[in-house]
């Protein structure tokens, strides 16, 4: 008997499978809180208060088991079945105890259970991280149920804590109609009518069988459309026709086949949907999908009713259950319940059965490292018998252990490169054979091992026409004890010993001597761990996870991807192993021309292909033929009728090619079109009669030489048409010429098509050429913004798929900042990457569950402004992360994750949601999965993104100064004054000092002599004066006044006879002195009288032998050639200011100038990057190499007027108001001085105080010749003064009053 049956749709509304009825309530029902406490059972119990009644959702207390319980589980029934959805759970209430991970088994009887898988093949959920928050898993497919079991896996240990638990189920009630066939079943559905024409179907259905094989539905037209959905070797295969000639089904035309699962004999519920609308299906099992168009032409399914049930043959019927068989909204098994007239029942068939029964089969999964089965036996028979059922996907590992009694040896089965090897070890010999082979295929096969003396027999799945027979002489005495998957932890090697490691896998119907062994009982002694179903075996190559079609293999718990022959590589053959252009090779250091692989998107979805790379010195041009490069005639074409000539890429397709000019800089093709009575262009404005199509299947009318937007040749641009009215040669319509030029608009190439017309009139013909396509650069490397303000840009939603890859160049000085960042709506799944710190770089995910982080802990800061080059990657792996030339940071995934990056925002690059943690700095060359992002294109200076690196240090108000090195901070700038001989927040702050008599500065630039070792170091990096190494040039600054001639301004010495000096002579002209070998050159600086007490500035440059000076910003410099043969300057040892303190031998004219010293002003002192002056003034380490004797006191009165002018204050950021400074001159001697100031003070008061008596003195009183009378009451003198001493004044005689 076969199946008859039904057809399949696509976009159908959908009917759930948990509701036989269309529903708009949502399913998420709570199930556990309404359940009595009858519903609840538990392995054990903590206490009374932890019993499994109290493991409800926001309960009052919750569930934990006895310490003592090694295998503890939480069981509900919830008393029907239910379509379950999601999971959440909790810890006990106000304690420490909760659980981190656990699996959730389900089934409809409380002793047969399946795993819930999540994507990937991992059953295990990540529980809580405290007791009161919620953790929810929503089901990646809906299953059905009645009971549910909890298997807590990990729980919190600290603090005293235990397995802990709350949780809730959520989902609706399921109505189940099953019906069970035996092999021998069928039910046919007649259509309404008699026939079924559908544009669109949809089935759906539940299936469970322990069998490989067996046809689920078939359903045939008489126009020889099919539809068929049938397993095979476990895997379910949907064929559908949509019309062609009748014939076998294997070659009907228009067949098309979908293939979808693996290993679906597990009696396990499998959810099946068929959605078809007209070409197009999809075919889904439990959660994976997969979709294709039907071949042909039609799009209508049409299915007959038949007079006879159709025979298949070489098609196994069906054995299993299946459940809510719908066609179209049709519930066929209702129908078949009901005896509804349209079912028919084959004649004879025995009644249907409208139940499922299972069979008591409890696999056990083997699935760590010390998992094993201890069976006990009866000791000492002289007989064995051994029989079990195993699947497994290792290559490798123990199936079956037993010691002989009485020391007769022992026995061992395992599993070895896909054979079951027997291995019978006998006192003093060991006998091996082999049984079987491609055992580890994932299928379920039976071992029957019998044996007694010297004989023994093994039979692979219940083959006996061909077992394994062995004669030899053994003897043989059963012992009490029988290991199956693995020996003890805790191995006594009297009991069991073995050198495989242990078997990864399930077994079930195991006997020993005939008689069953009940698993569950096993589990319960302390001589067995194992779990029983706790872990299907699961297909993880199915859907392959390796990319680019990269082949799979897989073990028990992992798989790994096979990448040979592909172009790629990696975990999942994800990343290509070619470059992306031959300016990528050159860079790489191939600098020989030749044919070379290259992948422009990288790790995209295109091919590699071949192309031509001819390396220049400076550019690679990456050369693409095609089947157009030869003269192609063409004659007959008319602008309605034109001759098409499509351009085909060699080892390319068009994907292919546009893709490499899409990362090029520029590209050209050079064109020619010859005509003879042929026009070309129609020039100026008329209709075109030829042209030709480029890279966007857009019509282009200008021709090689000229300019997009024109409709020209390259003789209108040069003004050299035969005829000036037209302008294409060709349009002037004469015998024989031609246009020819290069077309290099990028956004145009390549040219996909050559368009001809014209070519139809009397011995008119035209002949045209395209030459090679010829790219050069990547413009996605340089494609660079810099962020100033607070911003991101925001790019389409990243949609990778299971694995990505991100890389990127940035250039920052901030010390954090996000990078780029992917999300969905809810941030339950994102991808991010950022600066943490200034070492410290992280790739932050959560894509699968829980938010895991890569991080890369660099050794060098950062944010040093330089560039450095990020990559980072993630699959079902691992994550990882590099910058640089540093070694991976990676993060290594548990077997069997999921990965799933499905993000519904947009990409934000700069910064993440709300503009949190924004980056400030330079971004560039930004790939997402080998396709590079156009970030200028989204730059907006006025938002704070630009183009190109560009910060503040551009288009600073206040550019640093006197050498400052301008620091970028993007958002603002710092001025780094560490290498010159100032401060100040622009560096525009002199530092400097006044030098009385007799006063000497020192500055120790090594204290010891340059190695023999480091002699010759100069030579790979001469201009770093941090080395310390031989220099061969200077740059010397300083600013000075004084009025005292001569002194010697300055004096570099060394551990060899070499120095430098400057001398301020007695006409107060300045001479300058090199000695780099045996021989000194005497150079005049200047000969003006710069001894005047007025600032002077200073610079002496020198590279090699060419030596320039400077004086006063004065334009133009003395360029004066050194005659020595020697342009080192050997070990630099000390430099001093104001006078030469030096041990050793010195040079007369040194000496001559050396006394009484330099008296005066001095500013600005720099010695490549030594600063005298600054390092005694402003010193920033603990023991400075300096050195000051005498009266040095700071002060700018040498500094030199800046020439870009003074800092305003209100620009200064140090500015905190007036300062006072003492600024000295050329003045005497401080005694000196003050004896001045004083007499100038006594002069001062002397001449007041004369003043003030010549004035002052006879104000009041007037001289008189009248006597003066007495003093009375009127007087202005009191009465109580004193009376005054007579003075010595002229006596006045009185004349007599006359009568």
């Amino acid at each position: 008997m076969s199946y008859r049956t039904l057809s399949a749709t696509f976009f159908l509304l959908v009917l759930l499978l948990s509701c036989q009825r269309s529903s708009s309530r949502e399913c998420v029902d709570p199930l556990v809180s309404p359940l009595y406490a009858s519903s609840f059972l538990a392995s054990s119990r903590y206490n009374f208060m932890s019993s499994a009644n109290f493991a409800r959702l926001y309960g009052s207390s919750g569930w934990s088991p006895s310490p003592r319980d090694r295998q503890p589980w939480l069981q509900i029934d919830l008393q029907r079945k239910y379509r379950i959805v999601a999971i959440s759970t909790q810890g006990t209430f106000n304690s420490n105890d909760w659980v981190t991970k656990y699996t959730i088994l389900y089934g409809d009887r409380p002793d047969s259970w399946t795993p819930y898988i999540q994507r990937g093949g991992n059953s295990t959920l990540s529980g809580n991280w405290n007791y009161y928050q919620v953790k929810r898993h929503v089901f990646h497919y809906a299953f059905t149920a009645k009971h549910l079991r909890f298997l807590p896996l990990g729980w919190n240990t600290e603090s005293g804590g235990k397995i802990g638990v709350r949780l809730e189920v959520y989902g609706c009630a399921y109505d189940s109609y099953v019906m069970a066939y035996d092999g021998d079943d069928m039910v046919a559905y007649a259509f309404p009518g008699g026939r079924s024409r559908t544009l669109q179907d949809h089935i759906a259905l539940n299936f469970k069988t322990l069998e490989h094989d067996g046809v689920l539905l078939h359903s045939e037209g008489m126009q020889g459309d099919v539809l068929m959905l049938e397993l095979r070797d476990t895997r379910l295969y949907l064929h559908i026709s949509l019309g062609g000639s009748w014939m076998a089904i294997l070659v009907v035309e228009g067949m098309t086949t979908l293939t979808v699962g693996n290993l679906l004999d597990d009696q396990h519920w499998h959810y099946v949907t068929i959605k078809r609308y007209g070409r197009q299906v999809n075919l889904t099992v439990d959660s994976h999908t997969e979709s294709t168009i039907c071949n042909g032409e039609f799009s209508y399914l049409d299915l007959e009713d038949q007079p006879k049930m159709p025979h298949l043959p070489n098609k196994s019927n069906f054995r299993g259950c299946l459940e809510n068989v719908f066609y179209n909204g049709v519930n066929i098994i209702n129908l078949a319940e009901q005896k509804d007239p349209q079912i028919r029942f084959p004649h004879h068939q025995k009644p249907v059965q409208y139940a499922c029964q299972d069979l008591q089969l409890k696999p056990m999964s083997f699935t760590g490292p010390n998992n094993y089965l201890q069976v006990p036996g009866l000791l000492r028979k002289s007989r064995m018998s051994v029989k079990f059922s195993f699947r497994s996907w290792d290559h490798m590992g123990l199936l079956m252990f037993t010691r002989f009694a009485d020391d007769l040896g022992s026995l061992e089965l395992g599993l070895s490169e896909g054979q079951v090897n027997i291995t019978l070890q006998q006192p003093g010999k060991k006998l091996r054979f082999a049984a079987g082979y491609g055992l580890n295929d994932g299928f379920w096969h039976t071992v029957d091992l019998a044996a007694r003396d010297n004989f023994l027999v093994v039979t692979i799945d219940e083959d006996e026409g061909s077992p394994l027979k062995i004669t030899n002489v053994f003897a043989m005495r059963t012992g009490d004890r029988y290991f199956f998957g693995g020996c003890p932890k805790t191995n006594n090697t009297a009991r069991c010993e073995t050198t495989l490691k242990a078997f990864h896998g399930c077994m079930e119907q195991i006997f020993i001597d005939s008689e069953p062994v009940d698993i569950d009982t096993m589990l319960q002694q302390l001589g067995s761990s194992g779990n029983v179903c706790t872990v299907a075996i699961w297909e993880l190559c199915t859907p392959n996870p390796c990319e680019h079609e990269g082949r799979c293999i897989q073990s028990w718990d992992d798989f790994i991807c096979m990448c040979e022959n592909t172009g790629y590589k990696g975990e999942v053959c994800h990343k290509s192993v070619y470059k992306e252009s031959c300016e990528a090779y050159r860079l790489s250091g191939k600098f020989y021309s030749g044919d070379y692989t290259i992948d422009p998107d990288l790790s995209g979805p295109l091919r590699p292909f071949s192309v031509y790379c001819n390396m220049k010195a400076t550019k690679a041009w990456t050369v693409v033929r095609h089947n157009r490069m030869e003269v192609t005639k063409v004659t007959g074409s008319s602008v309605d009728q034109p001759y098409l000539a499509s351009v085909e890429y060699c080892n390319a397709s068009w994907d292919e090619v546009t893709a490499l000019a899409n990362v090029s800089e520029y590209c050209e093709q050079w064109i020619e079109f010859a005509c003879y009575k042929s026009r070309l262009l129609n020039s100026p404005s008329g209709r075109p009669y030829s042209y030709w199509i480029g890279r966007h299947g857009e019509s282009q009318v200008y021709w090689g030489g000229s300019f997009p937007g024109v409709q020209r040749c390259a003789c209108a641009i040069n003004s050299t048409c035969v005829d000036p009215r037209f302008f294409c040669n060709c349009d002037a319509d004469y015998r024989r010429y031609s246009d020819k030029g290069w077309l290099n608009y990028r956004d145009h190439m390549p040219i996909r098509r050559i368009v001809v017309g014209d070519t139809n009139r009397t011995t008119s013909e035209a002949h045209f050429s395209l030459g090679a396509l010829r790219c050069h650069g990547d413009s996605s490397t340089w494609n660079t913004v810099a962020f100033t303000k607070p911003m991101y840009l925001k790019f389409p939603t990243f949609r990778p798929g299971t694995s990505a890859d991100i890389s990127f160049y940035f250039k920052t000085t901030a010390d954090h900042g996000v990078f780029l960042e992917n999300s969905d709506d809810r941030h339950r799944s994102f991808i991010r990457v950022e600066l943490n710190s200034t070492t410290d770089l992280l790739f932050v995910f959560m894509v699968g569950d829980g938010i895991l982080n890569v991080t890369l802990r660099s050794p060098e800061p950062l944010n040093d402004d330089e560039w450095h080059h990020v990559k980072a990657e993630i699959n079902v792996k691992m994550a990882r992360l590099k910058v640089d030339y540093q070694p991976w940071s990676v993060c290594h995934f548990p077997g069997q994750t999921y990965v799933t990056m499905k993000f519904t925002q947009p990409l934000l690059v700069g910064a993440a949601k709300d503009k949190q943690r924004a980056y400030l700095g330079c971004l560039r060359g930004l790939r997402m999965n080998g396709l590079p992002l156009d970030l200028e294109g989204k730059a907006n200076a006025e938002e704070g993104v630009r183009r190109n690196c560009t910060g503040q240090c551009v288009n600073a108000a206040i550019p640093c100064r006197n050498g400052g090195r301008c620091m970028e901070g993007y958002a603002s700038y710092y001025c780094d004054c560490n290498n010159t001989a100032f401060e100040g927040y622009y560096c525009h702050k002199d530092i400097g000092a006044f030098f009385e008599e007799g006063t000497w500065l020192r500055y120790n630039i090594r204290r010891e002599a340059v190695s023999e070792e480091a002699q010759w170091a100069y030579w790979v990096d001469p201009h770093n004066f941090s080395l310390g190494y031989n220099h061969i040039g200077e740059e010397i600054e300083f600013s000075f006044s004084t009025t005292h001639t001569p002194a010697v301004l300055l004096y570099i010495s060394s551990f060899v006879r070499d120095y430098i000096a400057v001398i301020l002579k007695r006409d107060g002209s300045l001479d300058l002195r090199y000695r780099l070998s045996a021989f000194t050159d005497k150079f005049q600086i200047t000969s003006l009288n710069v001894a005047d007490g007025y600032p002077h500035f200073v610079n002496i440059t020198r590279q090699n032998r060419t030596l320039r000076t400077q004086v006063r910003h004065n334009p133009v410099l003395k360029n004066m050639p050194l005659c020595t043969c020697d342009n080192r300057f050997d070990s630099p040892k000390s430099f001093f200011l104001g006078r030469v303190m030096e041990v050793g031998d010195i040079d007369y004219e040194i000496k001559k100038h050396n006394s009484p010293g330099f008296v005066g002003c001095m500013s600005g002192v720099r010695y490549n990057i030594y600063a005298p002056l600054k390092a005694y003034f402003r010193p920033n380490e603990t023991d400075p190499p300096v050195t000051a004797m005498g009266f040095l006191e700071e002060s700018n009165c040498g500094a030199y007027p800046s020439i870009m002018g003074v800092v305003p204050l209100e620009e200064d950021p140090w500015y905190t108001g007036p300062e006072f400074l003492y600024i000295h001159d050329d003045l005497p001697s401080p005694p000196v001085m003050a004896f001045i100031v004083l007499l100038l003070l006594v002069l001062t008061f002397g001449t007041l105080f004369g003043l003030y008596t010549y004035l002052y003195r006879y104000k009041g009183s007037y001289r008189t010749n009248e006597p003066k009378s007495m003093e009375s009451p009127c007087s202005g003198r009191a009465l109580t003064e004193r009376p005054r001493k007579d003075r010595s004044l002229p006596r006045i005689q009185e004349e007599p009053r006359s009568e």
